[in-house]
């Protein structure tokens, strides 16, 4: 039975590399969280993107989707066993050492027969070895990220990092009844069910730029607005705000919401401004979130003593 909250010791890493993946912000988030799926009920994303989030809690149902067929296709074919960690390491081993020799050229060859034929494979091995792990389609489908500028990308040790990752996943979802689809936000929450739980971590305004299909604010107006509308609990991670400015789409569009918030570092994104530090936000709905932690008790000054004012701020840490 699928329950949060839930302490993680140790957030295992999936294949796919992708900007805003929840690595470090899963212990956080299943903290946050109060959900019972009993025997019915089912964890449902529909921006899977890593599915970092869903492959560390393995829950016993889940409805998992994205618009990047892609995405959706690795993780399909490692769940049906038509993708093995054998396949993966000797695929790796072999374009590995063909992009040893062959350099940026060889990897823009691959590139290019990924875009006409789309094997699962060399999906991986794309991005595993693009410029900073970025996840990035143009307007006709096409995988258009630049080569990385390491052509030793694929040592041993790595192609092995990425092949037991591989087999977590596999095990993660193993005996799990996981329904993987190539869908649409809308098409996707029109699926959830009262004893469901719905997790969003859709496209960030203001900083990623889309990976695979077009998102601006109206859809995320529009998907703020269906999400409210539910019969289930929901949560949805945001960013709140850095150094420079405020996220104001929370504000306008998720202020009947808990707001929680941690500070998360990234490391991914196609720009330095992009890899920074951030307060990470987890709109959650009310009545599923986890009793606040007590703030810290503060003793009252006598009047003799100098008075100060100090304002307090609960953070919760990753």
């Amino acid at each position: 039975m699928t329950r949060l909250p839930l302490t993680i010791a140790h957030v295992g890493v999936p294949p796919v590399k992708c900007q805003g993946i929840k690595t470090k912000l899963v212990p956080f988030i299943f903290r946050q969280l109060e959900w019972e799926g009993g025997t019915r009920g089912r964890w449902i994303e529909p921006f899977l993107g890593s599915g970092c989030v869903a492959f560390n809690l393995a829950p016993d149902r889940a409805v998992l989707s994205d618009t990047n067929c892609h995405i959706i296709g690795l993780y399909k074919a490692i769940q049906s066993g038509v993708l093995t960690m054998e396949r993966v390491r000797e695929h790796l081993e072999s374009e590995g050492e063909q992009l040893r020799v062959g350099g940026e050229a060889y990897y823009y060859q691959v590139r290019e027969r990924f875009n006409q034929e789309g094997d699962v494979l060399d999906f991986l091995f794309l991005n595993r070895s693009c410029f900073n792990g970025v996840m990035r389609f143009n307007r006709q489908g096409k995988f258009n990220v630049p080569f990385g500028h390491k052509p030793e990308r694929f040592s041993k040790a790595y192609i092995t990092k990425i092949v037991n990752q591989v087999g977590w996943v596999a095990r993660q979802m193993r005996g799990k009844e996981w329904e993987f689809h190539v869908a649409s936000w809308h098409n996707t929450l029109a699926m959830a069910e009262a004893e469901d739980f719905v997790y969003l971590d859709p496209p960030y305004i203001g900083r990623h730029t889309d990976y695979f299909n077009v998102w601006n604010e109206t859809e995320a107006k529009n998907l703020a607005q269906k999400t409210h509308n539910l019969p289930c609990g929901y949560a949805l991670s945001m960013w709140l705000e850095n150094q420079y400015r405020t996220n104001t789409h929370i504000r306008d569009c998720w202020s009947e919401d808990e707001v929680r918030s941690c500070s998360h570092f990234y490391h991914v994104g196609s720009t330095e401004e992009l890899r920074n530090a951030i307060e990470e936000a987890l709109v959650i709905r009310p009545g599923f979130s986890t009793p606040p932690p007590e703030c810290p008790k503060v003793s009252i000054p006598q009047p003799n003593q100098l008075k100060l004012v100090l304002e307090q701020r609960t953070v919760y840490p990753l």
